[in-house]
């Protein structure tokens, strides 16, 4: 009679590489992943708020930071969520662009005063200026990151299912 010899172990490898998904290994992994794209986007819209000479973005910029209190860095993952934001309060504006009035409004008054060619707002200022309506147009950083993280990830995602394949299979 004869004896057939088969060899399990790479099937007993692939199991073990599944059981150890079955562990919490592939959480961590999606949430990594997940908090790396989160981290990609804040250079990208960082980058974008310098590259479009957003005035005065030194508050803008720092904004957008993922250890501040006062920003909004959101990471579920369970749902894979994950919220990126500012508590800037002009940040829609300087993106979408503003009117320099309320509607209906002529014309306002902005406390401050000018240092070189330079106006500082200052609401307890003396003086300051008067401003008639206009609009000033947007800078749509936060547009343009969106757009670029949005062509990045395809390759982003396909780069590490290549990586968690060669991790764990």
């Amino acid at each position: 009679m004869a004896a057939v010899n088969i060899d399990f172990s790479e099937m007993k490898r692939f199991f073990e590489s599944v059981n150890k998904l079955g562990n919490g290994d592939i959480e961590k992994e999606l949430k990594l992943f997940l908090e790396g794209i989160g981290v990609e986007f804040l250079r990208v819209l960082r980058d974008e708020i310098k590259r479009r000479e957003v005035v005065d973005s030194r508050q803008l910029l720092k904004s957008f930071n993922k250890d501040d209190e006062n920003n909004i860095w959101e990471l579920k993952e369970g749902n894979l969520t994950l919220e990126v934001g500012t508590s800037v309060n002009y940040a829609k504006y300087v993106n979408d662009g503003h009117g320099t009035c309320p509607p209906g409004v002529e014309r306002r008054f902005v406390p401050g005063y000018w240092k070189g060619d330079r106006f500082i707002y200052d609401k307890s200022a003396k003086g300051g200026m008067v401003l008639k309506a206009d609009f000033v147009d947007g800078k749509p950083y936060w547009d343009k990151a969106v757009m670029t993280i949005e062509k990045m990830l395809p390759g982003l995602m396909e780069a590490k299912m290549r990586q968690f394949i060669e991790n764990y299979f």
